[in-house]
């Protein structure tokens, strides 16, 4: 008996780090010393450190949920790894920070090499997308621990914030105006609910959805990272006094994450964009409609509250700057986030 008849195969694992390695090379840039394969990862930040007055680090770590079981019955493997690098950026975000490097956690039962490096390709492409370098990752070969095809991903995002910058709502007050940046779809939450609905529905991931397009490529389509429009905004000098990521919870509750007491949100349902695989899952869907709503982002992958006084600054600054935005609301005083045509 060895390892391999075990379940697990050293030379499987060293030819895959030596598939990936290119990938990873692809988001290396100049704050990266050292070669790939070490014990751990360098990421030089003096010269970003040198331009800020308060440094603080500032790190977020998340996963890509049952959205992988959509990908493993469809055998589409290469968006996901941005889903995984995109949950964890736009958290960063939220209090203003900069992301700087990323790593990864792989975990399946039996590696397959071609359908790995796909997801780690995305996972490239993820962090060029976000400008941060994948600093390193670990990938597990776990017979028992997992059945048949499935797989797990963790990521891991480190960015920098100046401590007198730090976004963290609260000055938001009444009269204050909600933005939305409108998401891809239905990002990386809420697909245990979807996965029901689509078939208890008698709908198979290889249906059409629209022509050219299937039901799993649909809901494969992935996470919008937001951090290049994000940072543009923040650097522009507008007062943006708070953001919130749109996960796990909807409007419900991640607005009230970054509301001070007091305060609460009126979000206007006919502001939202209107999507088609929302639309669609609709017409599945026979429970209350707030349920929806606490559930996806329903359209909004990021809300940013933006000062009154600089709310016609703001509109024009989106416009010269061809970044899509929507007004979808304002800060009340009702201390609840309301959704009209739901709540009010």
């Amino acid at each position: 008996m060895d390892y391999k008849s075990s379940g697990v195969d050293i030379d499987a694992g060293n030819d895959f780090v030596n598939k990936i390695k290119p990938f990873v090379k692809s988001t290396l840039n100049a704050n990266v010393p050292g070669n790939i394969g070490g014990f751990a990862g360098f990421y030089d930040i003096a010269e970003t450190v040198g331009k800020i007055k308060n440094p603080l680090l500032c790190s977020s770590t998340d996963g890509v949920g049952t959205k992988l079981k959509v990908a493993i019955e469809t055998g589409k493997f290469d968006t996901v790894g941005i889903d995984l690098v995109a949950m964890c950026v736009n958290d960063l975000i939220v209090p203003g920070a900069k992301p700087l490097f990323f790593l990864d956690y792989l975990a399946t039962s039996k590696l397959n090499i071609e359908n790995m490096s796909e997801v780690v390709k995305g996972i490239a492409a993820g962090c060029r997308e976000a400008d941060v370098a994948l600093l390193g990752g670990e990938t597990a070969e776990m017979p028992g621990m997992y059945s048949d095809k499935d797989f797990d991903l963790a990521g891991f995002a480190v960015g920098i914030v100046d401590k007198e910058k730090i976004i963290d709502g609260s000055d938001i007050e009444e009269s204050d105006i909600v933005f939305g940046l409108p998401s891809t779809g239905f990002h990386s939450n809420g697909y245990s609910l979807l996965r029901k609905l689509i078939k208890e529905s008698g709908y198979t991931f290889e249906d059409e959805f629209v022509k050219g397009t299937s039901i799993g490529e649909m809901l494969l389509e992935p996470t919008k990272i937001y951090v290049k429009d994000a940072m543009e905004i923040l650097n522009s000098g507008i007062n943006i006094k708070g953001m919130a990521h749109i996960t796990g919870g909807g409007f419900y509750e991640n607005i009230p994450r970054i509301l001070p007491p007091g305060t609460g949100a009126d979000i206007y349902r006919d502001k939202i964009p209107q999507m088609q695989c929302y639309e669609f899952i609709k017409k599945l869907y026979s429970g209350e409609e707030r349920e929806l709503y606490r559930v996806l982002n329903m359209g909004i992958g990021m809300v940013m509250v933006v000062d009154y006084a600089d709310y016609e600054s703001f509109k024009q600054f989106l416009k010269k700057n061809l970044i899509s935005a929507y007004e979808i609301g304002k800060i009340t005083a009702n201390k609840e986030v309301r959704i009209s045509g739901v709540d009010f």
